[in-house]
C-alpha cells in the first residue's frame, strides 16, 4: 500500500486513541491517521494488545513509537508490521520532562547519529515505511543549518519521509503546552528544507488551522499534518477527501451541513454497542465528538448532555440521540 500523506492527523497523547480515530474515519476516509505515541517499553513489557489494537476501518494508519534504543525500536517496528500498521514513525518532537528522562522525543535532536542508528535498525527489521517526526531544533541548536544537517544524517539511512513541527522545542522551563505555543513558527525553515532535499517527502506540522493555510503550505511541501485543530474542530476533516484526494468542483467544498455531522455521529452507534459489550464506557468514545458542532446553535447543550450522562454505567447510543436532539437532529 502506497500512503498518500497529503493530509494527516497528528499523534496526540490521550486524544488520538483508537476510539477517536474510529470517529475521525466517519469524517474522512483518506486522511492518514497517526496513533498516540507508544513507548517501546510499553510494547515490550506491557499489555501489547491494549496499545496496538485498532479497527480495520482506521486504515491508512501509522503507529508512532517513542524510544532511543535501536534494538528495542527494531523489535517494536516488527510489532507494527505484524499488527498490520501501514507505517511506523519515530517521535523526535515531544518535549515533556517525562520522556526526556528516558531519552525519548525532542531531546534526541541533540543526538543525530543515535537517531540515524534507531531509524536504520527499524528499517532493517520491517518492510513497512519508517518515518520520523521532529522539531526544527531544540534550545540553542536552532539554526536552519543544524536542522538541515540533522535531516541529512537521517536521510543517509534511506528514510525519506520527514514530518517537521515548525517550532523548536525548549527543553527546560516550558511545559509541553507552552512548547506548542511560545516558540515562534518558522515555516520558511521547512519550505527551505524541501528545496534543499527535493527527493525527500516533507510534511509540515504546527499552527495550521484552516484549509486555506494548508493549501498555502502545500505550494511548498508534500503534505500537511493537523493536530489540535482536527481534535477541537473535527468538522475540518469533513472536507479533506474532496480537497486533498479528489479533484472536484467548488460546490463540494461548501460548508458542511449539520445533517452530515449528525449522520457521522449515528454511524458510531454499532461501534458504541460493540465497545460497551467489551467493557468500555460511552464517555471513552463520545468525548472525542464534543467539538463537532462548535459554534452551532445547541452545541453547548450537546456537550453538556454528554458530559453529564456519557460516563454513567449503561449509557449507550440513546444518550447520543438525546444529545443530538438538543441540536435539532
Amino acid at each position: 500500500m502506497t500512503l498518500n500523506r497529503r493530509f494527516t492527523t497528528a499523534p496526540m497523547m490521550d486524544w488520538s486513541d483508537r476510539h477517536c480515530r474510529y470517529f475521525w474515519r466517519q469524517l474522512s476516509k483518506d486522511a492518514v491517521l497517526y496513533t498516540e505515541m507508544v513507548t517501546t517499553g510499553a510494547l515490550i513489557h506491557g499489555n501489547r494488545e491494549r496499545f496496538l489494537e485498532y479497527n480495520d476501518i482506521e486504515h491508512p494508519l501509522a503507529l508512532q513509537l517513542g524510544g532511543s534504543k535501536p534494538d528495542e525500536l527494531a523489535q517494536c517496528a516488527r510489532f507494527a508490521e505484524e499488527w498490520g500498521y501501514d507505517e511506523v514513525n519515530l517521535n523526535v518532537g515531544c518535549p515533556s520532562d517525562r520522556v526526556q528522562n528516558n531519552m525519548i522525543g525532542a531531546c534526541l535532536m541533540g543526538h543525530p547519529q543515535l537517531v540515524a542508528d534507531c531509524i536504520k535498525a527499524m528499517m532493517d527489521s520491517c518492510t513497512i515505511p519508517v518515518t520520523i517526526k521532529h522539531r526544527i531544533g531544540i534550545d540553542e541548536l536552532d539554526s536552519y543549518e543544524y536542522m538541515r544537517d540533522f535531516v541529512g544524517t537521517i536521510a543517509e539511512t534511506g528514510c525519506n519521509v520527514f514530518i517537521v513541527h515548525a517550532r523548536k522545542a525548549i527543553l527546560q522551563g516550558l511545559s509541553p503546552k507552552e512548547n506548542r505555543e511560545i516558540p515562534p513558527l518558522k515555516y520558511d525553515y521547512v519550505y527551505r528544507l524541501k528545496q534543499e532535499f527535493p527527493e525527500l517527502e516533507i510534511l509540515i506540522n504546527g499552527g495550521l488551522q484552516t484549509h486555506e493555510q494548508c493549501q498555502q503550505a502545500l505550494q511548498h511541501v508534500d503534505g500537511v499534518m493537523l493536530g489540535r485543530e482536527a481534535y477541537h474542530s473535527p468538522e475540518v476533516l469533513m472536507q479533506v477527501d474532496q480537497r486533498y484526494y479528489q479533484q472536484t468542483n467548488e460546490a463540494a467544498l461548501t460548508e458542511v451541513a449539520g445533517e452530515q455531522k449528525a449522520a457521522a455521529i449515528r454511524a458510531l452507534y454499532p461501534y458504541i454497542e460493540e465497545q460497551l459489550q467489551q467493557g468500555a464506557l460511552l464517555h471513552h468514545i463520545s468525548r472525542h465528538t464534543l467539538g463537532l458542532f462548535q459554534a452551532q446553535s445547541g452545541a453547548r447543550l450537546y456537550r453538556r448532555h454528554l458530559s453529564e450522562n456519557a460516563h454513567k454505567k449503561g449509557a449507550g447510543p440513546e444518550v447520543m440521540d438525546a444529545a443530538l436532539a438538543h441540536m435539532g437532529y
